[in-house]
C-alpha cells in the first residue's frame, strides 16, 4: 500500500476507533494485535495485511469496505488484491469488491461478522471457495454464495481467477 494511502487508512481508522470511545490498547487486544502496530497503522505507518484490517472492522463492528472506503487503490497481499467498488446504504450494508488472484493462491479468510453471507461470480480462471469445510470449484461464469461469517478460503490452481465479491451483512438495528 502507497504511503498516501496508508495515511488516508490511518486517519480513518483513528476516526471510528475514537467515535466508538475505544482507546488504542482495547482496540488492539480486541483486534489481537500490538498497541504499537495500530498505533503506527493510526499514523500512517506500517503494513498492514488484509487479516488485520478485517480484524480491525470486525472490532469496530464496520464493514470491511466501510474502513477501506476512502482508499482508492487496490490492497493486497500474497497473490490477493482486492479493490471495493461500491457500498449499499440500506439497512443491510451490501460491499461490491473486484478481487484479483495469482496462481498458485491460497488464501484463509477469517469470519466476517456475525449473520454475514458472501457472493463471488468467477469472470475468469478457476478458483476452489467457500467456507473452510466445504469448499467448491468455480470457473467463469459460475457463482457460489456461502455464509461469511466462519473461516472461508479462496484457492488458484495454474491461472490467474479474477471475480466479482458480495458481501452482505446482517440487518443493522435502527434507533
Amino acid at each position: 500500500m502507497d504511503h498516501l494511502a496508508l495515511g488516508t487508512l490511518g486517519q480513518h481508522l483513528q476516526r471510528l476507533r475514537q467515535e466508538r470511545g475505544l482507546s488504542l490498547s482495547q482496540l488492539a487486544a480486541a483486534a489481537g494485535i500490538a498497541k504499537s502496530n495500530l498505533s503506527r497503522l493510526e499514523q500512517g505507518n506500517g503494513n498492514p495485511t488484509l487479516d488485520t484490517i478485517w480484524r480491525l472492522a470486525v472490532q469496530l463492528n464496520v464493514p470491511f469496505g466501510t474502513l477501506v472506503a476512502p482508499i482508492t487503490v487496490p490492497l493486497g497481499e500474497d497473490g490477493v488484491q482486492v479493490r471495493l467498488i461500491d457500498q449499499g446504504q440500506g439497512s443491510r450494508q451490501v460491499d461490491a469488491y473486484w478481487m484479483r488472484c495469482a496462481p498458485h493462491t491460497d488464501r484463509h479468510a477469517e469470519g466476517h461478522t456475525p449473520g454475514a453471507t458472501e457472493s463471488l461470480t468467477v469472470l475468469s480462471g478457476e478458483l476452489d471457495a467457500g467456507p473452510e469445510d466445504d469448499l467448491r470449484t468455480l470457473h467463469a461464469g459460475d457463482t457460489l454464495a456461502f455464509s461469511a461469517d466462519r473461516p472461508h478460503r479462496y484457492r488458484t490452481g495454474e491461472q490467474w481467477a479474477t471475480l466479482i465479491l458480495t458481501i452482505v451483512y446482517a440487518e443493522r438495528e435502527t434507533s
